[in-house]
């Protein structure tokens, strides 16, 4: 669905070729006549070169890079299914009709598939780039900071049963329950209660509770990470160990028991993630990286706009990416 700027382009630079188009004197191919005037296939390159020219030259040239640096593999095509499948689903959504979409783009679904794996090579291009930035300091750091080995923990949560209707003194009598609740449970812990027994009985996180609050196999960062509260508070403890004051989250108040954690994966085992995470926050900070990254790639190919109007254009819109 993204042709329609380049067929318009294409059709100004096929105009030449088709015999039944009528010429002027000096030879320049009508495309268009009004009373008293002929607009010319070069009117209409020149103009389409102002409006459309750089933007599209430079997407011919960053897809010939992407065609050249990125093979178009099983996990491409994998890919390409899953977003085609999401576009469908979100037409379905919202009442639309897909099929009727590509008929007024004037594309077919092969089409719009291979329009999907080459925006997803040209997005690997710019991920392998901002990757190959990343400095090994960088890689330390987040190494120290963020990668540590996994954990196990059980925990009781008591949620203070608040609603978007109470006023402020409601919520804070509420919240005043649920601490005291959390604080009774721990007196009671110290007493010798059971603590699965205890999650069983009185967490409010649906869950974990009937496993007696156990939380298996979480990280400080990543798909499997918990909120940094819960987290700080759990690799501060012991095996076998408890808080002894409820940890105060987003989610409510939680008791934390730590069962285990895992020896620390090694830097060089985790080197390509920490890559792929920094890459991916560089990235998402920072909308404009992209756009420089690739003026960056196209440096590297030797990049020469000859066409004045065209480069001026180009050296304008980099500039802005500063």
């Amino acid at each position: 669905m993204k042709k329609i700027l380049l067929s318009t382009l294409a059709c100004a630079f096929l105009l030449t070729g088709c015999g039944t188009i009528p010429k002027l004197e000096n030879g320049e191919e009508v495309v268009a006549e009004i009373d008293g005037k002929s607009f010319t296939a070069n009117d209409l390159y020149l103009k389409l070169k102002s409006y459309y020219g750089t933007s599209a030259l430079v997407d011919m040239i960053n897809t010939q890079i992407a065609e050249k640096e990125i093979e178009t593999d099983d996990d491409a095509r994998k890919y390409a299914k899953s977003e085609l499948e999401n576009i469908k689903y979100q037409y379905e959504l919202y009442n639309m009709d897909f099929e009727e979409a590509l008929k007024q783009a004037n594309e077919t679904e092969d089409e719009l598939l291979d329009e999907i794996i080459l925006q997803y090579k040209k997005d690997k291009v710019v991920e392998n780039y901002v990757k190959d930035q990343i400095t090994d300091e960088e890689i330390q750091s987040y190494y120290d900071e963020n990668i540590f080995g996994d954990m196990t923990a059980k925990h009781i949560l008591i949620t203070p049963d608040v609603t978007n209707d109470m006023s402020d003194d409601e919520k804070a009598m509420k919240e005043n329950e649920a601490l005291s609740k959390a604080q009774d449970l721990i007196k009671q812990l110290n007493d010798g209660a059971d603590f699965e027994e205890l999650a069983k009985e009185n967490s409010d996180d649906a869950g974990t509770a009937s496993q007696g609050g156990l939380i298996s196999g979480f990280s400080k960062v990543g798909s499997n990470s918990v909120v940094p509260e819960f987290w700080e508070a759990a690799y501060n403890l012991k095996d076998n160990e408890y808080t002894s004051e409820p940890v105060k989250s987003t989610y409510g108040y939680h008791i934390i028991l730590k069962v285990s954690q895992n020896e620390r994966p090694s830097l060089e085992d985790t080197r390509d993630d920490i890559k792929d995470t920094l890459a991916e926050e560089k990235l998402t900070n920072d909308t404009n990286l992209s756009e420089k990254s690739w003026v960056e790639i196209r440096k590297k190919y030797n990049l020469n706009i000859i066409d004045s109007d065209i480069k001026k254009i180009y050296d304008q819109t980099i500039e802005s990416y500063k």
